[in-house]
């Protein structure tokens, strides 16, 4: 692994109704879900690492702290980063946060575990990739 704090990936979403609270099952606002949110950062945390990982190696989410400040509407878009804070191990912590065009929406903190694909999905479904 080619791995060093510092490394930054970005995300960027145009909400649509499918990314609201309401179609995702976690509110009744018509408004960017949470997990839709969460999920952007995760990607933005895939992308720091992109070419960088070995050969049959992934990362996988393990923590979220995570805090959804402001709401977001339909049409709008999202523009999440994440930064690697820290590497203990297979460990990785990023901070992550996301805007729109009125300023910070969110921001938190994710630790994501390097894994073999084959190992980890052997263990989730007894078959490998």
């Amino acid at each position: 692994m080619d791995l060093e704090t510092g490394m930054r990936g970005d995300a960027k979403l145009m909400v649509t109704e499918a990314d609201t609270a309401l179609a995702l099952g976690s509110g009744i606002v018509n408004v960017l879900g949470s997990p839709r949110l969460v999920a952007l950062c995760e990607e933005a945390c895939h992308n720091a690492l992109a070419n960088s990982l070995e050969t049959g190696t992934t990362t996988v989410g393990m923590r979220v702290q995570f805090d959804h400040l402001q709401p977001t509407p339909v049409g709008a878009e999202v523009f999440a980063e994440a930064v690697l804070k820290k590497i203990d191990g297979r460990r990785l912590g990023f901070e992550v946060s996301a805007t729109d065009a009125g300023g910070l929406i969110a921001a938190g903190k994710m630790t994501r575990v390097v894994v073999s694909i084959d190992e980890f999905m052997g263990k989730c479904c007894g078959t490998s990739t």
